[in-house]
């Protein structure tokens, strides 16, 4: 399991924004005051651990996501709660030559763009054999996380993933 390079006040911050939620508006949830919000979120000091259950579920993540923790599992969430225009495809691979390419783009383009033949001719040879039509499909279902992970018999990697912003 990884761990992200944000702090815990940085990942506070940046959930809370992304919620809408202002400092205020969370110290209520958590009853401590916005000043203690405004701590937190720049690293002078940290909630207390029992509050951690409480942000994670103000902000919708797992307690793992708020700590920064990265599990490369899938998840399954209620296919009603998934909005595919704040979704993120990232696609990593790893080819036997040493290449290393990183692609995180907006769900729908990477789709778009994976599905059509316009993928390069290098590259397309690790991501022919992989069905974006299943995953799409896999998606609308409420399949989350890391949902691919292929080791050629040439020793190309490619780990595929689909994460809710």
């Amino acid at each position: 399991m990884e761990k992200d390079d944000k702090t815990l006040g940085q990942r506070i911050a940046y959930f809370r924004k992304l919620r809408g939620i202002t400092q205020e508006d969370l110290g209520e949830k958590c009853g401590v005051s916005s000043q203690a919000v405004s701590k937190w979120e720049n690293d002078i000091s940290a909630p207390d651990i029992t509050l951690l259950s409480t942000l994670a579920e103000t902000f919708g993540i797992s307690t793992d996501q708020l700590l920064g923790l990265k599990r490369e599992v899938a998840t399954a969430v209620d296919p009603e709660t998934i909005d595919e225009d704040r979704l993120l495809l990232k696609i990593d691979i790893e080819s036997n030559d040493g290449d290393k390419i990183k692609i995180n783009v907006p769900y729908k383009l990477g789709l778009v763009f994976l599905q059509s033949e316009s993928v390069g001719e290098k590259n397309g040879e690790a991501l022919k054999n992989v069905d974006f039509k299943q995953i799409a499909e896999m998606v609308r279902m409420g399949l989350l996380g890391h949902v691919v992970d292929i080791e050629s018999a040439d020793g190309d990697k490619v780990k595929i993933s689909v994460e809710q912003l």
